[in-house]
């Protein structure tokens, strides 16, 4: 008889080479990650990067083409999808229409022949947690958009799964409901404890809810890491890009000063922290966050680094900031995000400008990158 792992498998997820490929594209190439049990993960990436075809292979819904998974010590590589320790949640929340939403959340219950008592306290207590209690005897489609969402999660961790998959799950909501979503899954999975893998194209997602990104790009990962680490000290373009937005700025290392990397911007020296550079050779790519940056009228004193000679190209007012392009003299378009929490009159478009930062908040990427790579 086949083990039924749905309810004994426990431990870390563990994926060991994994490789997917149709015909001679490889939609996963090589992957190996461990997600640790109980943490809220997140595969990041734009469409076609692998992350989504290795969620399916979690779930059983896509065989690998090569490779093992594991959860805990239990190798669940050729399990049957209903064998697996694993629950997902799609986009489009997969409720059965003719069922009320209490019998949407038993199905998976009532299929184990767990009894009626048992199935009413476990769909009770779910239902609590996702603070829909009242919408129980309705059907699907007399829920919004976000209560059929909340009502998904709780059909699926109601199982009690290892592991929960969550594939886009937030895409079809609005931005409002998305980013109050965001915060609920986020309590959810710390309440229960239970392993969230979250695949998305929403940076700001991603960022908002998990303990550890991995950053895909064509089937393998570009970088791994909490939030603070890919968005801070990115070690590739295309990270420093999809994360976030960033200006990169070609210039050649001529030193250092013991902590710092001294690179030449086009004749203007700045410093860069030895510990937030990835670069190779002398050639750099150095990297400022568009929010880093300080702007100010020409002439006026400025400390840290200091980049002079700028034009304010462009002015956008988005309420909490307003967002410059300033034009450098040697061509390249910077973008600059100050935030509008003083009384400093905006600049004008034309209005000649200085651009300083503290070098704290700058990296280098090697100079071969492409630094228009993972643009949006």
């Amino acid at each position: 008889m086949a083990v039924d792992a749905s309810t004994s498998a426990r431990g870390d997820l563990v994926l060991k080479n994994l490789t997917k490929s149709f015909g001679d594209f490889n939609a996963v190439d090589d992957l190996s990650l461990v997600i640790p049990k109980g943490s809220f993960f997140a595969l990041l990436g734009p469409s076609g990067c692998g992350k989504t075809t290795t969620l399916r292979m979690v779930a059983g819904l896509e065989e690998p083409t090569a490779g093992s998974i594991f959860v805990g010590e239990t190798d669940i590589t050729d399990m049957k999808p209903y064998r697996r320790p694993v629950n997902t949640v799609f986009q489009n929340y997969a409720l059965f229409p003719h069922l009320s939403i209490f019998e949407n959340i038993a199905f998976g219950l009532r299929r184990r022949g767990i009894s009626d008592a048992e199935v009413k306290t476990a769909v009770d207590k779910v239902l609590n947690l996702v603070e829909l209690p009242q919408l129980a005897t309705r059907k699907p489609n007399q829920l919004s958009g976000g209560q059929q969402q909340r009502i998904a999660v709780a059909r699926a961790i109601v199982n009690r799964p290892a592991l929960l998959l969550l594939d886009e799950p937030l895409g079809a909501l609005d931005l409002k409901l998305r980013r109050q979503m965001q915060i609920e899954l986020k309590w959810i999975q710390t309440e229960i404890g239970i392993t969230f893998v979250h695949v998305t194209h929403d940076q700001e997602e991603a960022m908002t809810m998990a303990d550890t990104i991995a950053v895909m790009n064509k089937g393998k990962i570009e970088q791994m890491g909490t939030p603070e680490d890919l968005y801070d000290s990115p070690k590739t373009a295309f990270v420093a890009n999809f994360l976030g937005q960033s200006n990169l700025i070609l210039g050649e290392v001529s030193g250092n000063d013991g902590n710092n990397l001294i690179v030449d911007l086009f004749g203007t020296k700045v410093a860069v922290p030895k510990a937030r550079s990835s670069a190779h050779g002398s050639s750099v790519l150095v990297g400022i966050r568009p929010e880093k940056f300080r702007i100010s009228p020409e002439g006026k004193n400025v400390s840290g680094n200091v980049l002079t000679g700028g034009k304010v190209s462009d002015v956008s007012y988005i309420g909490v900031s307003t967002q410059y392009q300033v034009e450098m003299p040697w061509g390249k378009e910077l973008m600059v995000f100050e935030q509008n929490d003083d009384n400093e009159e905006m600049l004008r478009k034309g209005q000649p400008v200085t651009l300083s930062w503290e070098p704290l908040f700058t990296f280098a990427l090697d100079g071969s990158e492409n630094a228009a790579a993972g643009s949006h």
